[in-house]
């Protein structure tokens, strides 16, 4: 039986970035993977759904018109798009690998990283049995870090058969571009399918929109805004539908959505994409027998360290990632997994902060988000001034002929006027926002930032010119443009 200073179930973000931590420190790695390698973030995730993404952005762009120039017998071929996909995926696995097999063969003065594959179940509280190709073996830990992501939610009633009904993990199962598709689900990952397949021009896209608008976490203007935008790219959104049930038959589904105003309708599509979220992928791992209980929810409760907690008090297991029942980030669980291993070396630094997450959604045009949003400060109650600034006069953003997007920040309504948070869309927006990120993490008050000197021409001008109208110092002004530019505030109503 070998024994490890740190056993790491899953190699995704968190798991990944947490035994390279590990190696860090010194310590003795064994790195258990029953999937493939770099977990849903890359096979089944972030990269190869991103990989998509841009290879349809790239062929919308190709396919415009309205630039003076025009690409003449433009196609596209499915398998080669996959292909790509692949060799994307193929490619950072690679790297993965390679980064494992070095420390396998040379630890130096560093740790040492064992991987095996094979799915991973708890004997008891210091133990691992290991199911592999060949056989099984038993693994013991000092410590655990349970990282084994998430899995796409089921929806109650209909099942997934990975031809025709798939969930997000299907989409590379398809062998060409459907003629017609139903996305069910209209949060982030809905809405960049819809995105990604009305990119190509080669589907019919229908989007089920339970709520009265997508995205209904976001203020109802950037939802508004990011519904028009799937419209103007061909996308058929359903507001207000239930999916009452699909009929299979033998060349196509037959659909059938309830609406809220009372109207039934019928639908026949080639495919139905299910996204309606993930949940913890933890029921293999009989946690029961190392004497963990998850939450309710289904969620590994952990601390600020990212220990598990045991009736409330932490141990030797640790927790990063989408498990954690944080943010289902590609950033959270990476720096959970680091933040986990440096408080088994005794290094434990700062505090995760979730408050201030940088968040990204490729749609057409990519929508970036960090920090609060007006609903959650009326949530809180905190009084705020918001400013809303149109990309169409930004310089930059004309001169790339892409106006169609916008800055929008909230300040605190206060004397310090500290940065509360920001919505952006446009090009380069998953770009800046991550100085937004850090002026809101060291609370920068507005007066501060503006004395920033911006560079010309930028996109990024844009936060300037935002920030300014909130202080009614812009160069164009909301009198001049009133659909371009605005500026309000919010005062919580007195308390009875």
């Amino acid at each position: 039986m070998r024994e490890f200073d740190l056993v790491v179930i899953g190699s995704g973000p968190a798991g990944f970035s947490g035994a390279v931590r590990g190696v860090d420190f010194g310590m003795s790695v064994c790195l258990i993977e029953g999937g493939h390698l770099g977990g849903a973030g890359i096979m089944n995730g972030a990269l190869t759904s991103k990989t998509m993404y841009e290879l349809s952005l790239d062929y919308s762009i190709a396919a415009r018109i309205d630039r003076g120039y025009r690409a003449s017998g433009l196609t596209v071929d499915y398998k080669e798009v996959l292909n790509t996909i692949i060799k994307a995926a193929k490619e950072k696995q690679y790297q993965i690998r390679s980064q494992i097999e070095t420390f396998a063969r040379n630890p130096g003065i560093n740790g040492t990283i064992t991987l095996i594959k094979g799915m991973a179940e708890f004997v008891d509280a210091h133990r691992v049995k290991v199911k592999t190709a060949d056989g099984s073996e038993i693994i013991k830990g000092k410590n655990f870090l349970i990282a084994t992501g998430s899995k796409p939610r089921e929806y109650k009633g209909i099942e997934v058969d990975g031809q025709r009904i798939i969930n997000s993990e299907g989409v590379l199962s398809l062998k060409q571009f459907p003629q017609k598709m139903l996305i069910i689900g209209s949060g982030i990952i809905g809405c960049e399918f819809a995105t990604i397949f009305s990119n190509f021009r080669q589907t019919e896209v229908h989007l089920l929109d339970r709520a009265n608008r997508v995205l209904p976490f976001e203020d109802d203007d950037v939802s508004d805004y990011v519904s028009d935008n799937l419209e103007k790219n061909g996308v058929i959104v359903h507001h207000t539908a239930h999916l009452r049930t699909i009929h299979k038959h033998p060349n196509y589904l037959e659909v059938i959505l309830d609406y809220d105003d009372g109207h039934s309708k019928v639908l026949e599509v080639d495919v139905a994409l299910i996204s309606i979220g993930r949940v913890t992928n933890l029921e293999p791992l009989k946690l029961e027998n190392a004497g963990i209980i998850p939450t309710e929810k289904g969620a590994l409760p952990i601390n600020g360290n990212c220990q598990v907690l045991m009736n409330g008090e932490p141990g030797h297991f640790y927790a990063a990632g989408d498990v954690t029942g944080h943010a289902q980030l590609y950033s959270v669980a990476e720096l959970q997994g680091r933040k986990a291993v440096e408080r088994i070396a005794g290094k434990t630094g700062y505090p995760l902060d979730y408050s201030h997450m940088s968040t990204l959604m490729f749609f057409k045009p990519e929508v970036a988000a960090v920090g609060a949003n007006e609903k959650t400060l009326r949530k809180k109650r905190i009084p705020y001034k918001v400013a809303y600034y149109s990309n169409e006069l930004i310089n930059r953003a004309i001169a790339m002929r892409s106006t169609t997007g916008f800055i929008k920040i909230l300040v605190s309504k206060d004397e310090d006027q500290r940065i509360l948070g920001m919505r952006a869309s446009g090009p380069q927006a998953s770009a800046y926002i991550v100085s937004v990120a850090h002026l809101i993490n060291q609370g920068n008050s507005l007066g501060e930032v503006l004395k920033i000197f911006y560079p010309h021409p930028s996109v990024a001008e844009g936060i300037q010119e935002c920030l300014r109208t909130i202080g009614n110092r812009s160069i164009f002004k909301p009198e001049a443009f009133p659909h371009a530019i605005y500026i309000r505030e919010w005062d919580p109503e007195p308390l009875e």
